[in-house]
Protein backbone atom coordinates (compact mmCIF):
# COMPACT_ATOMS: atom_id res chain seq x y z
CA UNK A 1 0.00 0.00 0.00
CA UNK A 2 1.37 3.97 -1.18
CA UNK A 3 2.06 5.87 1.60
CA UNK A 4 -0.79 8.60 2.29
CA UNK A 5 0.03 11.71 -0.64
CA UNK A 6 -0.10 15.23 1.47
CA UNK A 7 -2.64 17.42 -0.06
CA UNK A 8 -3.65 19.32 2.97
CA UNK A 9 -2.05 22.38 5.31
CA UNK A 10 -3.07 23.62 8.78
CA UNK A 11 -2.05 26.88 10.17
CA UNK A 12 -2.00 28.44 13.07
CA UNK A 13 -2.36 32.07 13.54
CA UNK A 14 -1.13 33.74 16.36
CA UNK A 15 2.39 33.65 16.93
CA UNK A 16 3.04 31.50 13.74
CA UNK A 17 2.09 33.78 10.87
CA UNK A 18 1.70 37.14 13.41
CA UNK A 19 3.32 38.35 16.78
CA UNK A 20 0.62 37.76 19.47
CA UNK A 21 2.21 36.61 23.43
CA UNK A 22 4.48 39.77 23.28
CA UNK A 23 0.97 41.83 23.30
CA UNK A 24 -0.10 39.88 26.16
CA UNK A 25 3.53 40.17 28.10
CA UNK A 26 3.35 43.77 27.63
CA UNK A 27 -0.11 44.21 29.06
CA UNK A 28 1.22 41.39 32.34
CA UNK A 29 3.96 44.40 32.87
CA UNK A 30 1.61 47.39 32.84
CA UNK A 31 -1.03 45.21 35.18
CA UNK A 32 1.28 44.28 37.77
CA UNK A 33 2.79 47.98 37.64
CA UNK A 34 -1.27 49.10 38.22
CA UNK A 35 -0.81 47.00 41.31
CA UNK A 36 2.56 47.25 42.31
CA UNK A 37 1.84 48.38 45.87
CA UNK A 38 -0.10 44.85 46.55
CA UNK A 39 3.13 42.58 45.24
CA UNK A 40 5.73 42.23 42.93
CA UNK A 41 5.76 41.29 38.87
CA UNK A 42 6.08 37.56 39.72
CA UNK A 43 3.65 37.37 42.33
CA UNK A 44 0.62 39.25 40.60
CA UNK A 45 1.52 37.69 37.48
CA UNK A 46 0.89 34.06 39.31
CA UNK A 47 -2.25 34.86 40.66
CA UNK A 48 -3.36 36.46 36.76
CA UNK A 49 -2.20 32.79 35.48
CA UNK A 50 -4.04 30.86 38.05
CA UNK A 51 -7.22 33.14 36.82
CA UNK A 52 -6.93 32.39 33.31
CA UNK A 53 -6.79 28.95 34.24
CA UNK A 54 -9.56 28.33 35.89
CA UNK A 55 -12.03 30.98 33.31
CA UNK A 56 -11.21 29.27 30.26
CA UNK A 57 -13.66 26.96 30.58
CA UNK A 58 -15.74 30.07 30.96
CA UNK A 59 -14.59 32.26 28.52
CA UNK A 60 -12.25 30.77 25.46
CA UNK A 61 -9.10 31.44 24.69
CA UNK A 62 -8.32 35.43 23.40
CA UNK A 63 -8.01 39.09 25.29
CA UNK A 64 -11.64 39.55 26.51
CA UNK A 65 -10.65 36.39 28.50
CA UNK A 66 -7.61 37.46 29.49
CA UNK A 67 -8.99 41.14 30.24
CA UNK A 68 -12.03 39.75 32.68
CA UNK A 69 -9.04 37.89 34.70
CA UNK A 70 -7.05 40.74 34.77
CA UNK A 71 -10.32 42.42 36.78
CA UNK A 72 -10.80 39.22 38.38
CA UNK A 73 -7.38 39.37 39.81
CA UNK A 74 -7.02 43.10 40.90
CA UNK A 75 -10.56 42.71 42.84
CA UNK A 76 -9.15 39.48 44.75
CA UNK A 77 -5.57 40.84 45.26
CA UNK A 78 -7.21 44.16 46.36
CA UNK A 79 -9.96 41.88 48.94
CA UNK A 80 -12.34 43.85 46.63
CA UNK A 81 -10.89 46.95 47.16
CA UNK A 82 -9.52 48.13 43.66
CA UNK A 83 -9.82 51.87 42.63
CA UNK A 84 -12.61 52.36 39.62
CA UNK A 85 -9.55 54.18 38.23
CA UNK A 86 -7.52 50.82 38.55
CA UNK A 87 -10.22 48.91 36.54
CA UNK A 88 -10.86 51.83 33.73
CA UNK A 89 -6.81 51.16 33.14
CA UNK A 90 -7.16 47.63 32.89
CA UNK A 91 -10.54 47.67 29.89
CA UNK A 92 -8.06 50.50 28.23
CA UNK A 93 -5.29 47.89 28.19
CA UNK A 94 -7.89 45.65 26.53
CA UNK A 95 -9.15 47.93 24.13
CA UNK A 96 -5.60 48.96 23.02
CA UNK A 97 -4.94 45.14 22.31
CA UNK A 98 -8.20 44.78 20.25
CA UNK A 99 -6.98 47.24 17.93
CA UNK A 100 -3.46 46.78 17.96
CA UNK A 101 -1.72 46.56 14.19
CA UNK A 102 -0.89 42.99 13.45
CA UNK A 103 3.00 42.36 12.81
CA UNK A 104 3.75 39.33 10.66
CA UNK A 105 6.36 36.82 11.23
CA UNK A 106 9.58 36.33 9.33
CA UNK A 107 8.51 34.17 5.89
CA UNK A 108 5.00 34.00 6.75
CA UNK A 109 3.53 36.24 3.76
CA UNK A 110 5.48 34.28 1.09
CA UNK A 111 5.86 31.08 2.25
CA UNK A 112 1.97 30.72 2.32
CA UNK A 113 2.24 32.49 -0.97
CA UNK A 114 4.65 29.32 -2.05
CA UNK A 115 2.06 26.77 -1.02
CA UNK A 116 -1.12 28.05 -2.24
CA UNK A 117 -2.40 26.44 -5.18
CA UNK A 118 -0.52 23.34 -5.04
CA UNK A 119 -2.08 22.36 -1.30
CA UNK A 120 -5.22 22.86 0.54
CA UNK A 121 -4.39 25.65 2.89
CA UNK A 122 -6.71 26.04 6.28
CA UNK A 123 -6.11 28.85 8.82
CA UNK A 124 -7.02 27.02 12.32
CA UNK A 125 -6.83 28.99 15.20
CA UNK A 126 -8.12 29.70 18.61
CA UNK A 127 -9.84 32.66 20.33
CA UNK A 128 -12.25 35.72 19.54
CA UNK A 129 -14.66 35.48 16.73
CA UNK A 130 -14.07 39.15 15.92
CA UNK A 131 -10.36 39.68 16.88
CA UNK A 132 -8.95 36.81 14.64
CA UNK A 133 -11.17 38.00 11.67
CA UNK A 134 -9.92 41.11 12.37
CA UNK A 135 -6.29 40.03 12.43
CA UNK A 136 -6.58 38.22 9.49
CA UNK A 137 -7.98 41.26 7.11
CA UNK A 138 -5.44 43.25 8.39
CA UNK A 139 -2.60 40.31 7.61
CA UNK A 140 -3.26 40.38 3.74
CA UNK A 141 -3.40 36.61 3.71
CA UNK A 142 -6.81 35.87 3.77
CA UNK A 143 -7.30 34.86 -0.02
CA UNK A 144 -5.01 32.63 0.27
CA UNK A 145 -6.33 30.15 2.50
CA UNK A 146 -9.08 27.73 1.21
CA UNK A 147 -10.96 27.70 4.71
CA UNK A 148 -10.49 29.50 8.12
CA UNK A 149 -11.62 27.74 11.21
CA UNK A 150 -11.95 29.63 14.50
CA UNK A 151 -12.30 27.48 17.27
CA UNK A 152 -12.32 26.84 21.26
CA UNK A 153 -10.01 24.72 21.47
CA UNK A 154 -7.80 22.38 19.52
CA UNK A 155 -8.15 18.49 20.66
CA UNK A 156 -7.63 15.67 17.58
CA UNK A 157 -11.16 15.46 17.05
CA UNK A 158 -11.03 18.79 16.03
CA UNK A 159 -8.40 18.61 13.68
CA UNK A 160 -9.79 15.14 12.43
CA UNK A 161 -13.12 16.68 11.94
CA UNK A 162 -11.45 19.62 10.15
CA UNK A 163 -9.15 17.68 7.90
CA UNK A 164 -11.63 15.32 7.15
CA UNK A 165 -14.33 18.64 6.12
CA UNK A 166 -11.86 20.76 4.18
CA UNK A 167 -8.94 17.75 2.95
CA UNK A 168 -8.87 14.23 2.51
CA UNK A 169 -8.46 13.35 6.08
CA UNK A 170 -5.77 13.80 8.89
CA UNK A 171 -3.79 11.22 7.23
CA UNK A 172 -3.26 13.47 4.49
CA UNK A 173 -2.84 16.77 6.23
CA UNK A 174 0.04 18.32 7.83
CA UNK A 175 -0.58 21.53 10.74
CA UNK A 176 1.85 24.30 11.24
CA UNK A 177 2.31 25.92 14.71
CA UNK A 178 4.61 27.31 17.59
CA UNK A 179 2.60 25.75 20.15
CA UNK A 180 3.42 21.81 20.64
CA UNK A 181 0.23 21.59 22.95
CA UNK A 182 -2.54 22.60 20.67
CA UNK A 183 -0.92 22.80 16.97
CA UNK A 184 1.73 19.55 17.11
CA UNK A 185 0.63 16.77 19.44
CA UNK A 186 -2.72 16.84 18.73
CA UNK A 187 -2.60 17.19 15.11
CA UNK A 188 -0.04 13.46 15.35
CA UNK A 189 -2.74 11.74 17.61
CA UNK A 190 -5.37 12.58 14.64
CA UNK A 191 -3.21 10.93 12.06
CA UNK A 192 -1.67 13.85 10.52
CA UNK A 193 1.66 15.62 10.45
CA UNK A 194 2.46 18.09 13.15
CA UNK A 195 5.19 20.77 12.64
CA UNK A 196 6.40 23.30 15.31
CA UNK A 197 8.14 26.45 14.38
CA UNK A 198 8.79 27.60 17.95
CA UNK A 199 8.15 31.33 19.13
CA UNK A 200 10.53 32.96 21.54
CA UNK A 201 7.79 33.14 23.67
CA UNK A 202 5.38 30.68 24.47
CA UNK A 203 2.30 31.30 27.16
CA UNK A 204 2.61 28.56 30.19
CA UNK A 205 -0.68 27.07 29.55
CA UNK A 206 0.23 26.14 26.06
CA UNK A 207 3.59 24.04 27.39
CA UNK A 208 3.79 20.98 25.95
CA UNK A 209 6.81 18.01 25.70
CA UNK A 210 7.86 17.76 21.97
CA UNK A 211 6.33 14.23 20.60
CA UNK A 212 10.25 13.82 19.55
CA UNK A 213 9.88 9.41 18.88
CA UNK A 214 6.77 10.62 17.09
CA UNK A 215 7.35 9.43 13.09
CA UNK A 216 5.39 12.45 12.03
CA UNK A 217 6.90 14.73 13.89
CA UNK A 218 9.29 17.87 12.50
CA UNK A 219 10.42 21.03 13.50
CA UNK A 220 11.80 23.77 11.91
CA UNK A 221 13.50 26.93 12.97
CA UNK A 222 10.89 29.36 11.35
CA UNK A 223 8.31 29.51 8.08
CA UNK A 224 11.05 30.01 5.53
CA UNK A 225 11.80 26.24 6.10
CA UNK A 226 8.38 25.32 5.40
CA UNK A 227 8.35 25.06 1.39
CA UNK A 228 11.43 22.29 1.33
CA UNK A 229 9.70 20.52 3.91
CA UNK A 230 6.69 20.16 2.70
CA UNK A 231 8.32 19.09 -0.97
CA UNK A 232 10.75 16.23 0.97
CA UNK A 233 7.37 15.12 3.00
CA UNK A 234 5.23 14.95 -0.53
CA UNK A 235 7.72 13.28 -1.96
CA UNK A 236 6.32 9.56 -2.58
CA UNK A 237 7.89 6.43 -0.95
Amino acid sequence: MSAPRLTTIGFDADDTLWQNEQFFRLTEKRFAALLAEHGDHEHIAARLLEAERRNLALYGFGIKGFTLSMIETAVAITNGEVPGSVIGEILAAGREMLSHPIEPLPHARETVEKLAGSYHLVLITKGDLFDQERKLAQSGMGDLFDAVEIVSDKSAATYASIFSRHGDGPQNSMMVGNSLKSDVVPAIEAGGWGIHVPHELTWAIEHAEAPVAAPRFREIADLGELPALVEALAKPG
